[in-house]
């Protein structure tokens, strides 16, 4: 397959123009990054998205990957005098490797088999005598007595056709035809089934100790908890297909001649073929195929909930007091100031064994007063919910306009022992670093979260089940997405939050914060470039994406990027304005728009740039300053606490979506225990998925639909009425 034929699959595959898929693959090739592609190279995209670019991106290397594989098959065949032109041209139609793989079956070395040791006794003339099917009389056994030989192990007529039919089995799995047919017939009509190895001690698994269901069907949460009962040998896991059917279709490809005399001894390899060899390849290859999916999926809905996560809006301009909150340790406070300053900590215990309940009370107002602390960030860990009554006492009794929220505080452990916080915080003990982790991460979620690794953040399902390497992939891909999606302050971006833009990695990220250090704060994009090692092509992918607010140039602060800031000045000019007036109301470069004769084609073609850039234009100097993280939902800030006990069924309140899973939802509705939110009380229509209807992060309305106080499990759905 030639560059051609692969941009034409690809482009029927996603329904693309030839074009957006060829000029697409031409820029990755070109080491452009996804971001920098979808933001800045629209009219050469006819503008894709990011998801669209990385589909193609993804396409394009599986099929670079196919054509190479079949060179080497070819090459393979060919070497051993064994390719024929019928063969060539079916391993080169092949658009699977796994069709590839089956093709080449035949003539891929092998260990030792049966078939392989029957090979050396001279037993192979007798197999393709069996396979011909030409004789119609005489005796097989006085066929097969010219081969007995004992010097070779062979000591009877009987033994000769065992080993010949050894021989028919492994050519019969070797047909890419019946596995074929094997593998879509499985997938089509088989079943997962497991059953507990100890019915009296299934584990975690009770769920699954006498499990069914159909391949075809069969929801990937459950695929991968089926495998991990498998590796903690709690289960024992296998897929049933109907096997007559399969012995059958085996039959009617292999079996032509029912009169011959070797019928019988044929049946008997093609069964063998199918129980020996076929079935547990096919087995094994069809479990890696749903557990690929299922982790696949696990991954896109991790992936999405960390996006909603990292895309939470900021609290600008707030005075937070975060709390770490503990039992034997004490709780850890910080304050911080509204840039994100530590400004003071301490430890309370208010809570079991020393239950200094008062004094740590006094000491929360005395900082709240101090520092005129407007928001308590109170991570939702161990005691958090303790701790929320303490917090909710004091706020009461000070009857200022200070509130309260619970913060996700996954990762906080993580982040107060990494080098980044040693860094930060030299002089603080490690305990004491997680909680101004969890005042920051509500201050700016972004800039913060990204000092961590993604999985500790705790957004996922199952994420310990999937490929490692894929879920990293997808998480880091991410955190780019949201970080240039956002843009980033130059100025004042950390070395964790600068790897993530476009066009720098670590390295180069350390030498900008280094930089920044010994010459003082970035005065102009252009800088950049005197920074060691961020050559032009990194710059040309990163600069868009920083920002220097209140630069001496204005467009250094906006996400108009360099190449396009000759168009940004042409397009004031055109319209009579000064970048003084669109600092000051960026609403008046669209009234303009509206009161000029001039169209956007126009404007575009005079100005020397395509008309997506255009209109990218416009929306970066209409808003300089936009977050997409603003038009967010806030998060629920409070001022009193509710127990499980305050609850009663039909209640609606408002709550926090804080994770999204297969088969529902967790939110937190600001009582201990988070509640569900089932997949079928979603929506009064069926929802296939969660992700369709909430993301982390989203304040809603749910009715208290059940209470169950043991076990500590509320029930909520999303249908008020």
């Amino acid at each position: 397959m030639d560059d051609t034929l692969m941009i034409a699959v690809i482009a029927e595959e996603l329904s693309l123009r030839w074009q957006q898929v060829k000029n697409t693959l031409e820029l990755l090739d070109q080491d452009n990054t996804v971001p920098f592609i979808a933001r800045y190279r629209k009219e050469v995209t006819g503008s894709l998205d990011e998801e669209q670019i990385r589909t193609i991106a993804q396409r394009g290397k599986y099929l670079r990957t196919l054509q190479e594989r079949k060179q080497t098959v070819l090459r393979s065949i060919e070497e051993q005098g064994k390719l024929t032109a019928e063969l060539a041209e079916r391993i080169q139609a092949a658009v699977k490797l796994q069709e590839v793989e089956d093709l080449y079956l035949p003539y891929k070395p092998k260990r030792r088999t049966r078939a392989t040791i029957a090979r050396e006794k001279g037993l192979e003339p007798l197999a393709l005598m069996i396979m011909a099917q030409t004789l119609e009389t005489g005796d097989p056994e006085e066929i097969a007595a010219p081969y007995v030989a004992p010097d070779k192990g062979v000591s009877s007529a009987k033994e000769a056709l065992a080993g010949a039919r050894d021989i028919v089995a492994e050519i019969v799995s070797d047909d890419a035809r019946g596995r074929g047919i094997v593998r879509e017939r499985t997938l089509g009509t088989g079943l997962l089934k497991a059953e507990a190895i100890d019915p009296q001690e299934p584990g975690n698994y009770e769920l699954y100790k006498e499990f069914s269901e159909p391949v075809k069907t069969v929801p990937p949460h459950r695929i991968l908890a089926v495998n991990r009962g498998e590796r903690e040998d709690f289960l024992r896991v296998w897929i049933e297909a109907p096997e007559t059917e399969m012995v059958a279709e085996l039959e009617g490809l292999h079996l032509h001649n029912p009169l011959s005399i070797f019928t019988d001894d044929l049946r008997s390899a093609i069964k063998d073929s199918y129980h020996r060899l076929i079935a547990p390849a096919i087995e094994r290859e069809i479990r890696t195929i749903l557990t690929e999916r299922a982790g696949d999926h696990a991954i896109r809905v991790f992936s999405a909930n960390l996006r909603a996560l990292l895309m939470a809006p900021p609290m600008r301009g707030q005075v937070i007091m975060g709390i770490d909150p503990g039992f034997r340790t004490g709780c850890k406070v910080a304050v911080i100031d509204p840039t994100g300053k530590y400004l003071e900590g301490d430890t309370i215990y208010p809570h079991e064994p020393q239950k200094r309940w008062q004094e740590a009370a006094d000491l929360l107002a005395e900082l709240i007063i101090d520092y005129n602390v407007s928001i308590v960030a109170i991570g939702n860990g161990t005691a958090g919910r303790e701790t929320e009554k303490l917090v909710a006492e004091v706020l009461s009794k000070l009857k200022g306009k200070t509130a309260y929220t619970i913060v996700n505080e996954a990762g906080a452990s993580v982040y107060s022992a990494s080098p980044v916080a040693k860094k930060e915080f030299p002089d603080l003990e490690a305990s004491q670093r997680g909680n101004i982790s969890i005042a920051r991460r509500l201050l700016d979620p972004l800039s913060e979260l990204v000092k961590i690794d993604p999985q500790s953040l705790g957004v996922g399902l199952y994420q310990h089940d999937v490929d490692p390497a894929k879920l990293a992939e997808s998480l880091d891909q991410t955190v780019e997405s949201c970080v240039n999606q956002v843009g980033v302050d130059l100025n004042t971006a950390s070395a964790s939050l600068l790897k993530y833009v476009s066009g720098v990695n670590s390295r180069l990220a350390e030498q900008i914060v280094r930089h920044r250090e010994e010459h003082g704060p970035f005065k102009s994009r252009t800088e950049l470039l005197r920074v060691k090692g961020l050559g032009e092509h990194a710059f040309v992918q990163a600069a868009g994406f920083l920002r220097i607010p209140g630069a001496e140039r204005f467009f250094d602060s906006t996400a108009v990027h360099p190449e396009a800031y000759d168009a940004a000045q042409c397009l004031l000019q055109e319209l009579g304005l000064e970048v003084q007036d669109i600092q000051r109301d960026g609403s008046l470069l669209n009234r303009q728009l509206q009161q000029s004769k001039q169209s956007v084609d126009q404007l575009s073609r005079r100005c020397g740039c395509g008309r997506e850039t255009l209109l990218d234009i416009i929306g970066c100097l209409e808003k300089p300053d936009r977050d997409p993280r603003d038009e967010m939902p806030k998060p629920i800030l409070r001022s009193d606490v509710l127990s499980i006990e305050d609850l009663a069924i039909g209640m609606v309140l408002k709550g926090t979506v804080r994770n999204v899973v297969d088969f529902g939802a967790f939110v937190d509705i600001g009582v201990k225990e988070d509640g569900l939110v089932h997949l079928s009380r979603m929506a009064k229509k069926y929802v296939k998925n969660p992700l369709e209807v909430v993301s982390v992060g989203q304040v809603v309305e749910v009715k208290v639909i059940s209470i169950d106080k043991e076990r500590h499990r509320i029930g909520l759905s999303l249908v008020l009425d």
